[in-house]
């Protein structure tokens, strides 16, 4: 486990069965939906675009995914409340695309990234930090900061899920 004062790494997150099975459902069987840009769909210029799937959001269950997918998760750490909850899928790029920089939401909030497969995509963390996209791998961090994504290069996709609480 990987500590600073701003991110937790902890990797193996889930025990292997669990996450074999959160895997195989987020590969092959979640119906994933495009999106314009990743960072702010308002911009003229679009940072790329994405994939996801909403499992919670606007004080709504989004998906009957939900239980299979995000409880398990939820049960791994303490939180007061749910903001949003989703899966993320980023096209394999022929160069590895940095996203925009952005906020999930702007006001005091703590952000959960979980890696569903091992791939050359990161995570860039405001003060530069890395986060290199590892299967099973959990990150907890400020996402009330500035953060960005990435694409990868030597797999078909890089799939992640969000978590945003307070």
């Amino acid at each position: 486990m990987e500590k600073n004062k701003d991110y937790k790494i902890i990797d193996n997150f889930l025990l292997k069965e669990e996450f074999k099975k959160i895997q195989e459902i987020c590969t092959y069987n979640l119906p994933f939906y495009y999106n314009r840009a990743v960072a702010d769909i308002n911009k003229t210029k679009s940072d790329g675009y994405y994939f996801c799937h909403f499992f919670y959001e606007n004080n709504e269950l989004k998906s009957s995914m939900f239980k299979e997918i995000i409880d398990p998760l939820l049960k791994k750490f303490k939180f007061f409340a749910l903001l949003k909850a989703k899966a993320n899928l980023y096209p394999s790029t022929s160069k590895i695309k940095q996203h925009d920089w952005h906020v999930d939401f702007p006001i005091p909030h703590k952000g959960f990234l979980f890696y569903i497969n091992t791939n050359n995509g990161f995570t860039i963390l405001k003060d530069g930090t890395k986060i290199e996209s590892v299967a099973n791998r959990a990150l907890f961090f400020n996402s009330s900061e500035k953060h960005c994504s990435t694409t990868c290069t030597d797999q078909n996709v890089r799939i992640n899920i969000n978590i945003n609480y307070v």
